[in-house]
């Protein structure tokens, strides 16, 4: 099992949605807040997060909690665009390490890097697991939305070069192509943090050297399937093809 490492950290080039009197705050009273929310929006989602264990836990009135955000869907708002800011800090480190790599490779640091986050901040990823599974949260279609349109936006470019690069298939269709490895990315981390999306291939809670085994096998499979290798032509298939294999 993995230790857990979950400090929040107010980005400084972020600027929050609050009001003027939170951002004056000291930055240890504001992560003091801001880790209580965390903490309160992982264990209980939004509907049962308490404010009056927030701020008990803070040792701040709850007046000046509705002051700092207006109110708990505020608050809330504060939360995932922390969130988000933490993951494009994640894979701007990723761009930067791998633009030298071919498509595959990327994909692999990719996604090595999502377990990492995972295990960094496992807060966070268990925020946006009830959001997806649990209940009704405040503008939980806009936020996923923003988290599908995000991973889309750091996705294309990697397709597009692979593509020029000739790491694809030059018939790859580049939106499909985006949309299916969100979609598959995406699934691999749920299975790493919830057992029945596992089903039984041995991603949940792997050792660090299994989990490093599942995501070579992963890149296999997209190799396979979307790679240039000696079964594909890096040229866009006709048709032809099939009838030779009959």
């Amino acid at each position: 099992m993995f230790e857990y490492n979950d400090h929040l950290v107010i980005l400084k080039e972020t600027p929050l949605p609050p009001t003027d009197t939170f951002n004056k705050l000291e930055e240890s009273k504001k992560n003091k807040i801001l880790d209580a929310a965390v903490d309160e929006f992982s264990l209980h989602g939004f509907r049962q997060a308490s404010v009056n264990r927030m701020v008990e836990r803070v040792g701040m009135a709850k007046g000046s909690l509705f002051q700092y955000f207006g109110s708990k869907e505020g608050l809330f708002q504060v939360i995932f665009q922390h969130a988000v800011e933490l993951v494009r800090l994640s894979l701007r480190q990723v761009k930067r390490e791998t633009s030298e790599a071919d498509f595959f490779e990327r994909i692999r640091q990719s996604t090595l890097a999502g377990i990492r986050f995972i295990q960094k901040h496992p807060r966070i990823y268990r925020i946006y697991l009830k959001m997806i599974f649990q209940e009704d949260f405040p503008l939980r279609a806009e936020f996923l939305q923003q988290v599908h349109l995000f991973s889309g936006e750091y996705l294309r470019p990697i397709v597009e070069a692979g593509i020029a690069g000739g790491d694809l298939r030059s018939d790859t269709e580049a939106d499909m192509a985006v949309f299916m490895l969100d979609a598959l990315m995406d699934r691999f981390l749920q299975a790493y943090c919830v057992p029945f999306l596992d089903a039984g291939i041995g991603i949940y809670q792997a050792s660090e050297t299994d989990l490093e085994s599942k995501v070579d096998d992963f890149i296999r499979l997209l190799r396979l399937g979307m790679g240039c290798g000696p079964r594909t032509s890096c040229e866009s298939f006709t048709g032809r093809a099939g009838e030779d294999d009959v």
